[in-house]
């Protein structure tokens, strides 16, 4: 029978499941993390967790915390384990699991809990896993949407924030008045200069109630960019009956994630930070170069994947992978089309790092979902693919894939797969963008006039006309015709 997860596994692990060989009882917190979901457990967690068990830095555990109603389930299930986590390596060669102890606690959903833990001087470091669409980012400018109504309320009513960036503001006000040296923030979302775009919604949220407030973040406060992969599915009943039936443990919030992992930062931590550089990360001066090529290769490779295989009713990415139109498919557009905006990285091999890419989706231990990739376009792609389309048009080169890529997305937001079953809506817009992508096969322009994803990119020429001829095609000769014209030597 599978015991359940608690500190007591510690002593006495099943056969096969690694634990820390540090002694939890000597951590103290230094970072509090708001959004502990998957990512954060199967990457930062794992970091520190291998960190600590070298006997270093043991007064840098973390603290969880969550902005969401639903983050009280998370919290409920974690506690009741002793914020103990199973990561299950999902090696094709063989599974490895690990207990990871490096969080000690969670604080109460709470705004007012938040700030405080935020407040005390224990912590050195906030880190922020809140989803690419989560930064009140304005689709025009790029910059901090300073209108959205969540803003406005936390702007109006300082003292009750209900944003996560309106309880930051909080705790550096509370520290501020208090003397005390303000924590760095960190974020951790795939999101290009995160570090930039964290700051924007900072200090500008700030400078909305409290100008002096904010002049003193913009001076005082480091936001450091990051560069974070490792692939992590959603866990579902499935996953927790393999962690108990393959490794003994009853943990009901494990983490499947592939083998490998990545985290390039800059080193910006006027408090402190742990020593991550001797458990594999790598900090630089500047962490862009590398953040481009995992965005626009790694997720924007997802993306492109993702629309093509779910119309041709591929259900597991691995699956999809295995189909030659979908691998061909993959390896020619970023090979041809986006691999070449990326400028080089001293010791980096993009060709390698493609490669790696392609193999890592192609993984079938990982069972990652082509519907979980398919999520939340109107988000994902003017982070992953439309600068992309941005830089190709600005250098005047070729866009023919990456226009078919939004044009094979505006395929699948009409809703029905080319075998003419129904997709089930799949992003916050989908009402919106099902009524444009059924307007777009005749009137193409009835998708890229949609501002709030492509400003004015839809009226750019050379990608508009063809995205036009690609959706016609699309929808004429079909998805398997229209990659296999796509496939390496074709015209």
């Amino acid at each position: 029978m599978a015991i359940r997860l608690s500190r007591s596994v510690l002593a006495a692990p099943p056969a096969g499941v690694a634990v820390p060989a540090y002694r939890r009882a000597d951590l103290t917190p230094g970072i509090l993390h708001v959004g502990v979901g998957n990512f954060h457990r199967a990457h930062m967690a794992v970091y520190l967790d291998r960190l600590f068990d070298t006997g270093r830095d043991h007064d840098w555990a973390i603290v969880g915390a969550g902005v969401r109603p639903g983050d009280a389930a998370m919290r409920d299930r974690l506690a009741a384990q002793d914020h103990l986590t199973t990561v299950v390596e999902l090696d094709p060669d063989g599974l490895s699991a690990r207990v990871v102890g490096a969080m000690i606690d969670f604080v109460p959903v709470d705004p007012a809990a938040i700030v405080a833990a935020m407040a005390d001087p224990a912590i050195r470091i906030v880190s922020l896993t809140v989803t690419e669409g989560g930064y009140f980012v304005d689709p025009f400018t790029g910059g901090f949407d300073a209108a959205h109504p969540d803003i406005a309320a936390d702007a109006a009513d300082p003292a009750h924030p209900r944003t996560v960036f309106g309880m930051i503001v909080a705790a550096l006000s509370a520290r501020r008045q208090a003397g005390l040296p303000p924590f760095a923030v960190m974020s951790c979302d795939n999101l290009p200069g995160n570090g930039h775009v964290t700051a924007a919604a900072v200090v500008g949220l700030a400078r909305l109630a409290d100008p002096a407030l904010a002049d003193w973040i913009d001076a005082a406060v480091a936001f450091p960019n990051s560069m974070v992969d490792c692939i992590t599915p959603a866990t579902s009943d499935l996953e927790r009956a393999r962690v108990a039936s393959l490794f003994g443990i009853e943990d009901a919030a494990p983490v499947v994630c592939e083998p490998f992992r990545q985290w390039v930062m800059e080193d910006r931590f006027p408090q402190g930070r742990p020593a991550l550089e001797a458990v594999g990360v790598t900090f630089v001066d500047d962490v862009v170069p590398y953040e481009l090529m995992k965005l626009r290769i790694l997720n924007g490779g997802h993306a492109a994947i993702a629309y093509p295989s779910a119309l041709l009713g591929h259900h597991f990415v691995h699956e999809a992978m295995a189909d030659p139109r979908i691998a061909g498919w993959l390896e020619r557009l970023t090979r041809a089309e986006i691999q070449p905006t990326l400028a080089p990285i001293p010791g980096e091999n993009y060709d390698v790092y493609r490669q790696t890419v392609a193999r890592r989706f192609a993984n079938p231990e990982v069972g990652d979902t082509i519907r979980r990739l398919c999520l939340d376009g109107s988000n994902r792609q003017p982070k992953f693919i439309l600068p992309t389309v941005r830089d190709r048009l600005a250098a005047g080169v070729s866009i023919e894939g990456l226009a078919l890529e939004v044009a094979l997305w505006c395929r699948y937001c009409a809703g029905t797969d080319e075998a003419g079953r129904t997709i089930a809506p799949n992003d916050e817009a989908w009402d919106d963008l099902q009524a444009r992508a059924l307007a777009a096969r005749t009137d193409p322009a009835a998708f890229l006039s949609n501002t709030a994803v492509f400003a004015d990119l839809g009226t750019a020429q050379p990608f508009s006309d063809a995205f036009a001829r690609h959706l016609d095609a699309l929808w004429t000769v079909g998805t398997a015709a229209v990659l296999d014209h796509y496939q390496p030597g074709s015209p």
